[in-house]
């Protein structure tokens, strides 16, 4: 078998942990994918991996081979992107990383025309509520929202959503509209359990900027169960414009404290440094910019 191959699989395994998931993913099984490595191994008389029956685990000299494995395999991939000016059409698989409000409230939404227009790309959509490495991931294309602060990627900005603070119509019928940000500490506002920031909430006004750090009875690690618990009438809660925009147009939501400024959150398309765009790449890119920019659907 070709070194390229032996190199992919290698990677393959590697980012996806197992045998089983690199096999799903190159259509080869687990067995063949062991053998494979295994004959890997002793071509270079390196062990890579650590096998147990739960996990794998690179070696010190796995870890040298991986880094420089995928850096062969980005050139290779560069080399044939390159020629995407003789392609019609792009191929192969897009991975996509995004948080799960933004690809639940807006990239869903847009992606199956997406498909429909580029019937030859499969695409592996990533939810995580954390930044990955692109890299080591084998991620194609993320979508970040604020501020960037790795240098190692390109950002293409398509847009910003400003923070609304909100709550159901039952729910203010029954505990009343606050009118001045200190207010909120007479309500239960929804908090999230993995960032403090998340609750401290900045407004500001001709008086000046304002911070109220939120309390209330109702705490969760995941957005989207805030907006759901928002909507069902649990308490306060201050989301993205894209997550509760179109709740507010229906009147599943009221906004709040609307004579105050909050801040805006700014939303990103990233991508790894290449000397060549990938075709597939450069499709969504253009694609997403044309859906968000310049004025997004949620503003």
């Amino acid at each position: 078998m070709d070194k390229w191959t032996e190199m992919q699989v290698f990677a393959e395994s590697v980012k996806r942990g197992s045998f089983s998931a690199a096999g799903r993913q190159l259509n080869l099984s687990p067995s063949a994918i062991s053998k494979l490595l295994s004959r890997l191994e002793s071509r270079l008389g390196v062990r890579l991996i650590n096998r147990t029956t739960r996990s794998l685990s690179l070696t010190e000299g796995g870890e040298r081979y991986f880094k420089r494995c995928l850096e062969i395999l980005t050139d290779i991939e560069s080399a044939e992107d390159s020629l995407t000016s003789f392609v019609r059409e792009p191929t192969g698989t897009l991975r996509i990383n995004s948080t799960q409000g933004f690809a639940k409230h807006q990239l869903l939404e847009v992606m199956a025309e997406f498909q429909e227009r580029y019937p030859r790309l499969t695409l592996e959509l990533q939810i995580t509520g954390q930044a990955v490495d692109l890299i080591d991931e084998g991620v194609d294309l993320a979508i970040r929202l604020g501020e960037l602060r790795d240098t190692s990627l390109v950002g293409r900005k398509l847009g910003e959503s400003r923070r609304l603070v909100c709550a159901s119509p039952q729910y203010l019928k029954a505990r009343g509209r606050p009118t001045r940000p200190s207010d909120l500490l007479d309500h239960d506002c929804l908090r999230l359990s993995t960032s403090d920031l998340f609750n401290q909430w900045h407004f500001s006004s001709a008086t000046g900027p304002e911070l109220v750090n939120v309390q209330g009875h109702f705490v969760t690690d995941n957005v989207d169960v805030l907006h759901e618990y928002a909507r069902l009438g649990g308490g306060i809660v201050r989301l993205s414009a894209f997550m509760v925009a179109k709740d507010i147009a229906a009147g599943r939501l009221e906004p709040l404290l609307t004579d105050y400024h909050i801040e805006r959150q700014l939303i990103y398309a990233v991508y790894p440094h290449r000397r060549h765009l990938p075709a597939k790449v450069r499709v969504l890119l253009e694609y997403l910019t044309e859906k968000f920019s310049p004025k997004p659907p949620w503003s």
